[in-house]
């Protein structure tokens, strides 16, 4: 493949490239850039980020899962290219130094690729801008004070770089879903590569040979989110930052829950349209889309269908889509706010669920008159709890109700146990979820964020 991008502010054009090249491999072992570290390289520690803008902006990516296609069109900026040709240093690496950040060393370029972009976008909420970045050694609070003095100063000059021209089209970078459809249709057995969160590690850690794959990151129609009288539309390429943004205003709960997702650098890659494809029975987002009664829209060449987002999921790792088909966009119906979504793991930050609940149950005169509840963690793909709905719907909203329904949720469920969690703990917890929505109905705080000694 053939791309060209910007790298600390000068342009890069490669030929032949591999297109499973990581960006952090190409920085360290071709360009001899290795303040750019590599730590766990799946995108959990932080140490490989970098600072990569494009046309919405400048954001904290991992290298380790970024593929040097994904590039194409953007501008890159490592460590190296944070100060200014002058040795003038980035605000956020002055007050590094002041505040004493670094011991060791090997976490400070992602901690600074981290806090420069979020410097760069006037984000002051370090918990969750840096909760992707692992500090073994100085400790958290140094670097945060550092963060919040160099927010006052302003973004430097040199690091707004002008893009590059937008880049033509490549034989297997198609720029709209259209390109995409007609290729895949022809060429099925390609693998998609959407933010590479996921796929980026069937290369780092499995050592996976991926031929032929597809590039989506220039389909720039399946990042669109249309908000219509009926539905909130979202493209399959939308990145987990901004389905946040998307749904704060309809969903706030499955907003927070997402502020949970992984971390900032994974949450600005990761799609929703991967996070349903890959059909793990640990994604985050198919359960509170199932509880939201959600649609998947899919496509094959000209042809396209819909389908209730639980019934694409059919058995571990088979899901209902067709050679060459893929998901275009997700639909989700507007309606009254009832969803709480509960993602329970041993980490609050940047952790697999080991149980993540969703609830949408609706109250009319004191009846429970519809209940949609889906879980993952629980079986082999995400799944409704029909009969607990049933043992739910029709009855008073009380306590004796959530009690007769106990023995429902072993006739949904018979979970495994793993290292996240034993089979007896996910059941009792998602039996315990169910209390908890219904306390949180009666206005009770049960968030260990929000309760006050």
């Amino acid at each position: 493949m053939e791309i060209t991008f910007l790298l600390n502010g000068e342009t890069v054009a490669l030929t032949n490239v591999k297109p499973t090249t990581t960006l952090l491999d190409w920085l360290r072992e071709e360009r001899g850039l290795t303040g750019t570290k590599e730590g766990c390289n799946e995108g959990d520690c932080g140490a490989c980020s970098v600072v990569v803008q494009d046309v919405d902006g400048q954001k904290a990516l991992n290298s380790c899962i970024l593929f040097l296609p994904q590039l194409n069109g953007k501008a890159v900026r490592t460590v190296e290219g944070l100060s200014a040709q002058d040795g003038t240093l980035h605000p956020v690496q002055d007050a590094m130094i002041k505040h004493h950040g670094s011991q060791c060393g090997f976490c400070t370029p992602g901690f600074i690729a981290s806090m420069a972009s979020a410097h760069a976008n006037g984000a002051t909420d370090y918990d969750n801008q840096l909760a992707g970045n692992l500090c073994r050694c100085t400790g958290y609070a140094p670097i945060i004070r550092a963060a919040e003095e160099a927010s006052a100063e302003p973004v430097p000059d040199w690091i707004k770089d002008e893009l590059p021209p937008s880049p033509e089209a490549t034989s297997m970078q198609p720029v709209s879903s259209d390109a995409l459809a007609r290729l895949y249709a022809k060429m099925p057995e390609a693998t998609l590569v959407a933010g590479a969160t996921d796929v980026g590690l069937w290369v780092t850690k499995s050592l996976r040979d991926l031929k032929p794959v597809i590039f989506l990151n220039r389909c720039a129609d399946l990042t669109e989110v249309e908000i219509t009288e009926d539905a909130i539309n979202i493209g399959a390429m939308v990145n987990m930052n901004t389905l946040r943004e998307v749904l704060t205003p309809y969903f706030p709960s499955y907003a927070e829950m997402l502020r949970r997702y992984a971390s900032t650098q994974v949450r600005n890659a990761a799609t929703l349209g991967g996070n349903i494809a890959n059909g793990s029975p640990i994604g985050d987002n198919p359960p509170a889309l199932i509880a939201l009664n959600a649609t998947l829209n899919l496509r094959l060449g000209d042809r396209r269908r819909s389908l209730p987002i639980e019934d694409f999921f059919i058995a571990y790792g088979k899901q209902d889509r067709l050679d060459g088909e893929f998901v275009e966009s997700i639909s989700i119906p507007k309606q009254p706010d009832r969803l709480k979504v509960y993602k329970i793991s041993k980490r609050f930050d940047q952790d697999i669920s080991a149980v993540l609940g969703a609830f949408n149950i609706t109250v009319e005169d004191g009846k429970i008159a519809a209940a949609r509840i889906a879980f993952g963690g629980m079986a082999a793909t995400p799944k409704r709890a029909r009969h607990v709905e049933d043992a739910l719907i029709g009855k008073a909203w009380n306590e004796e109700t959530i009690a007769n329904a106990w023995k429902a949720w072993e006739q949904d469920f018979t979970p495994m146990s793993d290292m996240r969690a034993s089979a007896d703990y996910r059941l009792e917890i998602a039996r315990n979820l169910l209390t908890r929505y219904y306390l949180e109905d009666l206005g009770a705080q049960t968030s260990v964020l929000e309760v006050q000694p």
